[in-house]
């Protein structure tokens, strides 16, 4: 007996040394990002050094984005409004994709779904320039980009109905039947019973859904391209790069990299628990 407990408090003390230096690693470059956006722009005039914690801590950077030389605020206001109307909008389109697959019969639904599986198999930019003339054909491009990224990130969001219909096949299919012998219609059973019961995977479903805007850099700068006024955070600050001053941008990216990670870290620690639910529960069926 007490051998037992021995080698399982070894193994549980080897699984613990392993996360904790995982996570240091993991953690290390989030450190330095945070501690060289507090470094003060007359070291080294911003640029890149080989020290770690600064000499002199200061808030020019951060005073830097929110200055009128720069356009940060408009860069980050742009994010967050594609973010929130993409996550309102996606999530309800594959609530209802979701729903409809898992609980009506219908002929051509195992085609389409079949179908979805390998159309999503091959990467979106391939179907960019296509994209981009249609979209230019709407004035969804450059000034209008930003109407255009929400367009068309809730457009394709039917296709990712994987976890959220697993989740759905998981509720027993005995409540709709009881409803509808009750009366009621497809549409009240939904939003007044599955719904409700769905919380988990609708948070996983709007986390995820808000957090790729902020990650969007190849169609984003595309669609955008030539109109600094519609860029978002991940176009805006790549073209500092292109400045020929990156030395000079280097603790600004910094900065502005904290205060990129802000929202999505706030909503995911305080929606974690109902995110690996919606996780979980949608991996038992397919």
């Amino acid at each position: 007996m007490k051998s037992m407990k021995t080698k399982r408090a070894i193994g549980n003390g080897i699984t613990y040394v392993f996360l904790i230096v995982l996570s240091i690693i993991w953690l290390f470059p989030f450190v330095c990002l945070f501690l060289q956006s507090f470094r003060s722009y007359n070291e080294n005039g911003g640029g890149m050094v080989e020290y770690l914690l600064p000499k002199t801590f200061s808030l020019d950077s951060y005073k830097w984005l929110f200055s009128g030389e720069s356009q940060f605020v408009r860069w980050y206001m742009n994010t967050l409004i594609i973010a929130i109307f993409v996550s309102i909008l996606q999530t309800i389109v594959v609530l209802c994709v979701s729903y409809a697959l898992s609980r009506m019969r219908f002929k051509g639904r195992t085609f389409l779904m079949r179908f979805w599986l390998i159309l999503g198999m091959f990467p979106g930019f391939l179907t960019m320039i296509c994209l981009y003339f249609l979209l230019k054909q709407f004035g969804l491009t450059q000034e209008g980009a930003i109407p255009g990224l929400i367009l068309i990130s809730v457009a394709s969001s039917g296709m990712g109905y994987y976890v959220t219909k697993g989740y759905f096949d998981t509720i027993p299919r005995a409540l709709d039947e009881a409803a509808r012998i009750d009366g009621a219609s497809r549409a009240r059973v939904f939003f007044t019973m599955i719904i409700p019961m769905s919380k988990p995977i609708i948070i996983y479903a709007a986390l995820v859904a808000f957090m790729n805007p902020w990650c969007d850099y190849v169609f984003a700068s595309y669609v955008a391209f030539g109109h600094s006024k519609s860029y978002n955070v991940a176009v805006a600050m790549q073209r500092w790069l292109w400045t020929g001053d990156y030395q000079g941008y280097f603790t600004r990216f910094c900065a502005g990299g904290i205060l990129i990670a802000i929202p999505v870290t706030i909503l995911f620690m305080c929606l974690q628990k109902y995110y690996v639910e919606g996780v979980t529960g949608g991996a038992v069926k397919g």
